[in-house]
């Protein structure tokens, strides 16, 4: 596993994208990615042989996404479509995607019911969506740390998991809030992780000076990202959600 892929901010994600496309026996499948931007996901997943299609709202992201799938010699499998997810209904047809991301992108969305309807409408029959999102948790627990008391108490009080009005996020999600969300849009929740459950609260100088803490830390959030308390507390949960 590179270690690109074995980022401990991204290795929860990884290792249940690659259980599904194990799943799938190396058929080639055809994979969208919500809010995709330069391609963290896209460009490794048509290396792996599969045709992505990223939509992202920024043209200078897209931009870069055509870059660097021009340097990793995968160009032909990526396409980039300039759209809102708020759109995706308009942008992606319907049945026809057998793996769709979904990515730090419910926390900013006008609507998130229909944004997830529009996901679960992309797919085919036995498809799966990765959506990962926000975990008000998290955030109330990261303000109390951070000293900002009032706006941990308001994190944990307001039904949207928002601080305040200057708050950068529309709202935050716990299990059942998000599971409710997929659930009724048709989307069976099958996993459920905890992703970053400590690694926002590890100093990077550790990291870079301390030998073995880099792989140490990643094999901690290997091993407790889908247990109870410690996947609770993570900085985001990532769902794999099924579609019938």
């Amino acid at each position: 596993m590179e270690r690109t892929h074995a980022a401990p901010r991204t290795a929860v994600v990884w290792a249940v994208l690659r259980a599904e496309l194990e799943r799938r026996g190396g058929e080639k499948l055809t994979i969208v990615d919500v809010g995709g931007g330069t391609g963290g996901f896209a460009v490794p997943l048509a290396e792996a042989g599969h045709s992505v299609t990223v939509v992202d709202a920024s043209p200078d992201a897209l931009a870069a996404l055509t870059r660097r799938a021009a340097e990793a010699g995968v160009a032909e499998r990526i396409t980039g479509v300039q759209g809102d997810a708020d759109r995706l209904a308009d942008l992606v047809p319907d049945g026809g995607v057998d793996l769709i991301l979904c990515h730090s992108v419910l926390e900013f969305v006008d609507d998130p019911e229909a944004v997830v309807s529009d996901l679960a409408d992309a797919l085919r029959p036995g498809g799966a969506a990765s959506v990962l999102v926000a975990n008000r948790a998290a955030a109330a627990l990261a303000r109390a740390i951070a000293g900002q008391l009032p706006a941990a108490l308001a994190t944990f009080t307001d039904p949207g998991g928002r601080s305040g009005p200057k708050d950068t996020l529309l709202r935050r999600f716990d299990a059942d809030s998000a599971s409710s969300l997929l659930s009724a849009a048709g989307l069976a929740v099958e996993q459920l992780h905890g992703v970053r459950v400590a690694t926002d609260l590890v100093p990077g100088a550790l990291l870079d000076s301390e030998p073995g803490a880099y792989d140490a830390l990643l094999r901690f959030e290997l091993a407790t990202a889908a247990v109870p308390p410690y996947r609770d507390i993570a900085t985001q949960l990532h769902f794999l959600a099924r579609k019938s």
